[in-house]
């Protein structure tokens, strides 16, 4: 019954969220991130093979189980999600630009994460472990969680010339947050692999885990920073890359491979990483990092 509740909650809240994002967003955001495609692409690829990198050199020489780095490489094969969308909106970043990275990387992760976990399991672990993923329950997932909600968000503000919109943006600030912490305390606290999880016995797993989300999100703006992206740009793609779709790693974990070690990480990540990535990325849109000043 827990569980059935957590199922509900966690997808409905997300296309809530998804809603909201579009109610302040119009087409003409997307298409100049097709007509100019240089900042998603920078943050596919950044995603995609910076992350993964950047985990196996941290997790190669950490003192860590070796089935607690194949969580954490799991988890840099995921892509952002909804939460990213959210920070970047409440932070002024490029929503579309989040969007479509959210978008593009769900479908594309249906090969890159059965490649890297696979690749995983036979570098840290020394044993074959054979992952599926549905294509057709991703891709629904992804269409009726995130480009329904949001298209129709987009829908409702392009034809109602702001008469409804703009009265609901000032507290879409408060409601949208609201909303995201509620489904997240949910599923802490009323799915059972979350419960049972003892924070206090695994907290030397929360410093790689940290140090994993700061070098990645640090490295996702310098990478936009050096092909030349607009501030606005640079920031995003480091939420995208700070904030992993936290949900989808626990379901490969407990569904797919049925490993509650490699679940560990994913449940540990999502108890800070909202908190930690945001107020990064704060940092970084106020150019208040060292180093990262324009």
């Amino acid at each position: 019954m827990q569980q059935s509740f957590v199922d509900f909650i966690m997808p409905f809240a997300i296309a809530l969220i998804m809603f909201g994002i579009g109610l302040e967003l119009k087409f003409k955001d997307f298409r100049r991130v097709f007509i100019q495609p240089k900042a998603v692409i920078t943050g596919i690829a950044s995603q995609m093979i910076l992350m993964p990198l950047m985990a196996f050199t941290l997790i190669y020489f950490w003192p860590i189980d070796p089935v607690y780095k194949v969580g954490i490489m799991l988890l840099a094969a995921c892509p952002g999600g909804t939460a990213s969308n959210l920070v970047t909106k409440l932070l002024g970043g490029r929503v579309a630009l989040s969007i479509s990275m959210t978008a593009f990387n769900s479908f594309i992760i249906l090969f890159t994460i059965p490649a890297i976990l696979q690749l995983s399991f036979n570098f840290f672990l020394g044993k074959e472990q054979e992952i599926n993923l549905s294509f057709w329950q991703t891709t629904a997932q992804v269409f009726y969680t995130v480009i329904i909600p949001a298209a129709i968000g987009i829908l409702v503000n392009e034809f109602t010339l702001d008469k409804f919109t703009q009265p609901l943006r000032k507290p879409m600030k408060v409601i949208l947050p609201a909303i995201l912490i509620i489904a997240l305390l949910a599923v802490v606290f009323l799915d059972e692999d979350n419960r049972e999880v003892n924070y206090l016995d695994h907290l030397h797993l929360f410093i790689p885990l940290l140090i994993f989300n700061i070098l990645t999100m640090l490295s996702g703006y310098r990478v936009g920073k050096l092909l030349g992206l607009r501030h606005e740009s640079n920031y995003t793609i480091a939420i995208e890359m700070g904030l992993q779709n936290s949900v989808l790693a626990l379901f490969i974990a407990n569904q797919v491979v049925e490993n509650s070690a490699i679940s560990t990480m994913a449940i540990l990540y999502s108890s800070f990483s909202f908190v930690s990535t945001f107020a990064i990325a704060f940092l970084m849109q106020k150019r208040l990092i060292p180093g990262f000043r324009v």
